[in-house]
């Protein structure tokens, strides 16, 4: 989309509300930093106490086994290296200035008028010049084992954050990346936004882990798409396990090419008086083409979590699942799953699963018999329930992916 469609699209969604999840004022927010943060040499020069933030999203200052790195820090975009012959990392400006055809990607798979946060985001890059946010490319034919990590970082209070991301896998590539997004200690409400559009090219396959953690009166709006062509696979696990004010998130998949597959996982623990709308969507319209949605919620306290899926199959042949499963464990929190299956051909496979309850009182009663507390026996049986297997992915980065959830689910 040029730049000149896009920014009349979003003039006129400046006001429009989400479809779903609750409406968030953005004049609550400033698009201004305090200050502008100053580029950095090495992850390794910021602060001590950002360092221990980002870790606890996966993020390793050290970039030990990274094949490279991005941090961007409210709205400035202070690090980018990339230390793999096959990847290509760079902030988005960057990569607009030297890829000429990357706008034709920009605003493909998001729309800039889907609601007021997609086009705040547009009116910022296009208006205002701020075009932050990453471009990750893995070139064709390569396979990189190790991930690429990134992070969203506020730091300022009470700012407006905005980002536009966009991840091309050319022809039979493989690409890890993990995603995580925090905010400082001295943070207690901010808001963030972030665009991200995935191009899977036939034959390719990404895996996007992402971390939350969050400030208590963060409020979050992620807004993603992705295309997958031929032989594409994409594995998206998304993992929040820290209080938040409100987040609501649908990333969209879309299985265009023959014997494309999208399979989506996600752990939420909701925390105090978070109100999490969490959920994916994936349209199999692509011959052969399948697609997983798999979803473990966990609430606590007042937290309130809507667990979405939405899985539409428009060709005959497709085969889609989804499965839900929450444990309430507080009488004053909810769990509310809405699964959904489209069907408009003959011969498809669609299904899903959906249950919602407390802890069995014999489990409680099994590990108290055996000399732990009921607290200590309620958080291992959440832990073991949260835990689940991630599949598909190499041996490295599925041990990876293991110690990012076991150190999300401590103190649960």
């Amino acid at each position: 989309m040029n730049v000149r469609n896009a920014l009349q699209k979003a003039k006129k969604a400046e006001h429009k509300k989400a479809a779903i999840g609750s409406d968030i004022d953005l004049g609550n927010f400033t698009k201004e930093n305090k200050e502008e943060h100053e580029t950095v040499e090495s992850i390794e020069d910021i602060p001590q106490k950002v360092k221990g933030t980002l870790l606890q999203v996966g993020v390793d200052s050290t970039e030990n086994e990274r094949a490279g790195s991005f941090l961007q820090m409210d709205q400035s975009n202070i690090y980018s290296s990339s230390n793999s012959k096959s990847i290509e990392l760079m902030n988005l400006e960057s990569a607009l200035n030297k890829h000429s055809w990357l706008s034709d990607y920009m605003w493909n798979t998001v729309s800039p008028d889907a609601d007021k946060y997609t086009a705040q985001t547009a009116l910022r890059e296009t208006q205002e010049g701020t075009k932050s946010g990453y471009f990750i490319r893995s070139l064709p034919g390569t396979k990189e084992v190790f991930p690429m990590q990134a992070c969203m970082f506020i730091g300022d209070e009470a700012v407006m954050q905005t980002s536009h991301n966009i991840i091309i896998a050319e022809e039979n590539s493989e690409l890890h990346v993990i995603t995580g997004c925090a905010t400082g200690e001295d943070v207690s409400s901010a808001l963030h936004v972030g665009v991200s559009e995935f191009f899977l090219k036939p034959g390719s396959k990404v895996t996007f882990t992402m971390v939350h953690n969050w400030a208590e009166q963060v409020e979050v709006r992620p807004r993603t798409g992705i295309r997958i062509s031929d032989n594409g696979t994409l594995i998206n696990n998304y993992i929040l396990t820290s209080p938040v004010k409100t987040i609501q998130s649908y990333p969209t998949a879309y299985c265009e090419g023959e014997n494309s597959k999208a399979i989506f996982q996600s752990i939420q623990s909701g925390q105090k008086d978070s109100v999490i709308d969490v959920g994916s969507r994936v349209y199999l319209s692509g011959k052969g083409s399948k697609s997983e949605v798999i979803s473990r919620a966990v609430s606590h306290d007042e937290s309130k979590i809507y667990s979405r899926g939405h899985l539409a199959g428009t060709v005959q042949g497709v085969k889609g699942h989804l499965e839900c499963h929450g444990l309430v464990l507080s009488d004053d929190s909810m769990i509310y799953a809405v699964p959904e299956l489209e069907a408009s051909a003959a011969n498809l496979e669609m299904s899903h699963e959906a249950a919602v309850g407390k802890i069995a009182e014999e489990e409680i009663y099994y590990l108290t018999s055996r000399g732990l507390t009921e607290d200590e026996a309620t958080s291992m049986i959440v832990r073991g329930f949260l835990s689940m297997d991630i599949t598909g992915l190499p041996p490295e980065l599925a041990n990876e992916t293991k110690k990012m959830i076991d150190m999300s689910l401590e103190g649960i």
